[in-house]
């Protein structure tokens, strides 16, 4: 009868261990659930910091047009303070310095039109002054388009774009440009006291036959709500995991506590979670 009972009790260990999650796993998984709440937090004031920065670029696309900053505040223009910014600036284009950018827009693939546009003051600003396909990269095929006396032109300040773009790095020495770097640009073409900033021309200083003005797309992708909702979802799904690993192991440890040793149905060589203590009847 001993040994009956020191095997049956060594069977009951075995399955209570079973049954018991690991250490290291409970830590992980409790570990898992709260960064997955962190990072949805995360994504709700992500979404927070979006809506803010989309309304106030909205503000500054539509306000009405104001002059450029000037040179003295260059140094703090910024991202945050500054892009978008509806701006005007008067001078006369420097066609000689043109810069071809490589593009693809809603017209299709082609080149933005970065000119030098000199002001009184002898400051210059580089223009985008927009748009053209492949086949008019050429300034001769739209010479008509070039004015050259002293112009304003309005449009949205953007930022400098240093380092290329498209996965692909400017290579100033073949005059082949991926994105709009300033600072470099103004070093390949000989411009001095050059603002840190371009302007993207709008339609309205659009001139005839020259590139086509107004294709800044100004456009913030806003999922994090999505991506919030996500994040919680699965912490939920952990924590039901985790409830019915503990929960459920509880349960099933009570029904076998409360087992009778002793009843009708002692002799019964039960298996299972619920099989209680196995007594041999004297």
């Amino acid at each position: 009868m001993s040994g009956i009972r020191t095997v049956t009790s060594e069977a009951k260990d075995v399955r209570r261990k079973a049954a018991r999650p690991r250490l290291w796993l409970t830590v992980l998984s409790l570990t898992a659930f709260v960064a997955l709440i962190a990072l949805g937090i995360w994504q709700i004031e992500r979404r927070a910091w979006k809506l803010a920065l989309i309304d106030r670029v909205e503000q500054r696309v539509h306000a009405p047009a104001q002059p450029i900053p000037s040179p003295a505040a260059w140094p703090t223009v910024s991202t945050a303070s500054d892009e978008y910014r509806h701006v005007s600036v008067t001078g006369r284009f420097l066609h000689d310095r043109e810069t071809l950018v490589q593009a693809v827009t809603e017209e299709g693939p082609g080149y933005w039109v970065l000119t030098p546009l000199q002001r009184g003051d002898g400051t210059s600003v580089l223009i985008n002054r927009g748009f053209v396909p492949s086949e008019r990269r050429d300034p001769s095929a739209r010479q008509d388009g070039n004015p050259d006396g002293q112009v304003e032109i309005t449009g949205l300040l953007r930022i400098t774009e240093p380092k290329g773009g498209f996965l692909r790095n400017n290579v100033p020495q073949h005059n082949r440009w991926y994105s709009r770097d300033v600072a470099a640009i103004a070093a390949a073409r000989g411009l001095q006291n050059v603002a840190p900033f371009f302007v993207d021309a709008d339609a309205g200083s659009q001139m005839g036959g020259g590139p086509i003005g107004g294709l800044t797309v100004v456009r913030f992708p806003n999922n994090h709500l999505v991506y919030a909702l996500t994040w919680f979802a699965l912490a939920f799904m952990l924590a039901g995991r985790l409830f019915v690993t503990f929960g459920g192991g509880l349960f099933r440890r009570k029904r076998f506590v409360h087992e009778p040793a002793g009843g009708p149905s002692a002799t019964a060589r039960r298996t299972g979670s619920d099989a209680g203590e196995i007594v041999e009847q004297t």
